[in-house]
């Protein structure tokens, strides 16, 4: 139940949008990964491709569509961290207006068995 938050930003990029001329709906997702591996980055001092975490659930709500040109921006908190996962909240702006909020919850992993592996203390620590 951390309530440490980190916020990133990104320039939405031409090849982010679709043919209506927005934001791609798959592309949050891409945006959401991005903020995770600053978090992990910033936070735990780790490089989430040195981490063998999996998603095993995505949510995102959709409120206002992202334009080229904008910047968005991406909040999220450690909303609960279990004994092999982590719960993570975002929010979506594009400066001033909320556009998007989302859930992931990820595993850790072993990466030799490749099963569940228990979150490491040091890690609860700083997410708390």
């Amino acid at each position: 139940m951390s309530q440490k938050s980190y916020t990133t930003s990104f320039d939405v990029r031409f090849r982010d949008l679709d043919s209506m001329g927005h934001v791609n709906n798959a592309v949050y997702a891409t945006y959401l990964e991005h903020a995770r591996i600053k978090y992990f980055d910033s936070i735990l001092n780790l490089s989430l491709a040195e981490v063998d975490t999996v998603i095993v659930h995505l949510e995102i709500d959709y409120i206002k569509s992202l334009q080229m040109g904008e910047i968005v921006e991406v909040s999220l908190i450690v909303s609960s961290i279990g004994t092999s996962s982590i719960t993570m909240d975002y929010i979506l702006t594009n400066g001033s207006e909320k556009v998007a909020t989302a859930k992931t919850v990820q595993v850790l992993l072993d990466g030799t068995t490749g099963t569940s592996t228990p979150i490491p203390q040091e890690w609860r620590d700083l997410m708390n």
